[in-house]
């Protein structure tokens, strides 16, 4: 099972998340690419950071919303979209290269992440940027998502997700923020939670049937009050019950 978190959000003057005192329990880091969060400082430091502690990089790429954190909907055609996911690709790339490691995958972030997940045609511009870019790259998103069925038919290796400080709906879908319980504020509860869906996978009630969705990667938000904490506990937690945490591509 890997473990990842969104990293690198901080920019120019404005601080978030704890990144160092996260990346020691991670295993792989999702890094901002300036749109949603993140700056070019920032990007590089955020990279030989991951570098020193083994942990495999991926693209955070998300809709150009500094104000809003990438978190609110925009209405962007699939060509925009291909597009500015390519662009910020490239751009996290140019760091990594620079620092002699490789870019493992691409994650969507936020608004783009969760609209993708449910709409086709923005899910296949994101899997096309990733595909041109290097069909090497694993694309992540919501297990079950119309991301990941995208990312099949696009021919790369995907890997599903879910969100251990995240409520999720009945149908498997994430709870709106909007929402009250949205997100799971007890560490005690995120780590019973990271148990739960890297033992039997994301519950979906569909009428009176149940099914479980399988995932492999869990993902820890960078900007939870709590996150230094919920990384070193849900990280103690799944090796103490046997489950090895591994990085993406290994």
């Amino acid at each position: 099972m890997d473990l990842n978190c969104d990293m690198g959000e901080s920019f120019g003057a404005y601080a978030l998340g704890q990144d160092a005192a996260v990346m020691r329990f991670i295993t792989s880091a999702n890094i901002a690419c300036g749109y949603h969060a993140g700056d070019p400082l920032v990007m590089a430091a955020t990279v030989a950071l991951a570098a020193r502690h083994g942990v495999a990089m991926g693209a955070h790429p998300g809709y150009p919303d500094l104000q809003g954190f990438g978190r609110r909907n925009m209405d962007l055609t699939p060509e925009e979209v291909e597009a500015m996911t390519l662009y910020q690709i490239g751009a996290l790339a140019g760091f990594t290269r620079a620092a002699g490691v490789e870019l493992v995958h691409v994650k969507p972030h936020g608004a783009l992440y969760n609209q993708a997940a449910r709409d086709p045609a923005l899910a296949g511009a994101i899997a096309r940027a990733v595909a041109k870019f290097s069909p090497r790259l694993i694309l992540v998103g919501l297990a079950g998502s119309a991301l990941m069925a995208a990312g099949e038919a696009a021919h790369l290796q995907t890997a599903s997700e879910a969100f251990p400080d995240r409520a999720y709906n009945p149908d498997g879908s994430l709870r709106s923020r909007k929402l009250p319980g949205a997100l799971l504020a007890d560490p005690t509860a995120v780590v019973a939670h990271a148990l739960e869906l890297a033992t039997h996978g994301i519950k979906v009630e569909m009428g009176s049937l149940t099914r479980s969705i399988p995932v492999h990667t869990l993902c820890l938000h960078g900007d939870h009050p709590h996150s230094a904490e919920n990384a070193r506990r849900v990280r103690g937690a799944l090796e103490a019950a046997g489950i090895q945490v591994a990085r993406l591509g290994k």
